[in-house]
């Protein structure tokens, strides 16, 4: 794995290379922390820095200014190193964290065709709950963007936070799309019978208009199906809410939750206070679950690309 950063290490070895190929031996042996940085190098560092440490343990040397140098090129590769591992991982927790939202949020909505609940706000908070899971999971390893949405706005308003390039924006994007996906899949294959079990009370044929009661748990409408007059046992019909009216409300919670999110990590907002930091993830699962009590009779409320 070679992030789009990393200086290849076939490149530091040329740089040793093209120092000390030429460089006479004095006879002052390399520091015995050179040698151990030597054996910690990689397996693909290079012949040239792997030649130089095995001269250093015959007892060759060369000018200490140079022998600093060659630290100083060693310890450049471990970082490189380290930092594919960092960015590996952040790619990695952005996957999980987002997987464990569908899980626990998609995976409440398909939970309500077995009728364990009443009302918008037990799957609300279901839902924020699983954020703040989520967050609190993954918040050390990548910063827990957890949606697009959220990825777009650092690389826009605060790329320094979690050290954002257009590039790595994509890649967390990616993980993100990816993790939703299999956590869908997952999600199909716990609830598989409950949906079947939903269609046939309900007399629903898939593929069938009055099959959106359960696609709804896989995807966004509006209104929403359990509460529209066609589908459901609530007030709306298709008219009530437009193709605008949908974009505007979902833009506007995106808006609050994003909002919500710089706010409440902003390092100059003392309002949580140093000791109560750790309530961040807390409270922005908390604002996720205002939101749908609020908007998801109108659209689902998705927040989420």
């Amino acid at each position: 794995l070679k992030p789009f950063w990393r200086k290849p290490v076939w490149a530091l070895s040329w740089q040793v290379e093209s120092r000390f190929s030429h460089t006479p031996a004095l006879g002052c042996p390399l520091s015995s922390s050179l040698q151990k940085k030597k054996k910690r190098m990689p397996m693909n560092a290079g012949v040239d820095v792997v030649e130089l440490g095995d001269a250093a343990e015959k007892g060759a040397c060369y000018p200490a200014d140079n022998t600093v140098q060659v630290a100083q090129v060693l310890e450049l590769a471990e970082e490189e190193e380290t930092r594919a591992v960092k960015f590996a991982r952040a790619l990695l927790a952005e996957a999980f964290g987002t997987a464990m939202i569908v899980l626990f949020g998609c995976g409440s909505v398909c939970s309500t065709l077995s009728g364990a609940y009443q009302g918008i706000w037990q799957v609300a908070i279901v839902w924020g709950f699983g954020v703040a899971l989520a967050i609190y999971s993954t918040a050390e390893a990548s910063g827990a963007h957890l949606n697009p949405a959220i990825t777009l706005a650092f690389q826009l308003i605060r790329p320094q936070a979690h050290g954002m390039t257009p590039l790595k924006s994509l890649a967390y994007v990616a993980a993100q799309f990816a993790g939703a996906i299999v956590g869908a899949i997952i999600n199909l294959a716990v609830y598989s019978n409950t949906i079947e079990a939903f269609e046939r009370e309900n007399g629903i044929v898939r593929g069938e208009p009055n099959s959106i009661k359960t696609a709804s748990a896989f995807g966004e409408y509006f209104p929403n199906p359990g509460l529209s007059k066609e589908y459901g046992g609530g007030p709306y019909v298709q008219d009530d809410v437009s193709m605008g009216k949908a974009l505007f409300v979902e833009a506007w919670g995106t808006f609050i939750l994003a909002f919500v999110v710089f706010g409440i990590t902003n390092k100059h907002n003392k309002a949580l206070g140093d000791a109560a930091r750790p309530g961040v993830p807390f409270m922005i699962g908390a604002t996720v679950a205002v939101l749908l009590a609020l908007y998801a009779p109108i659209t689902q409320a998705g927040w989420n690309p």
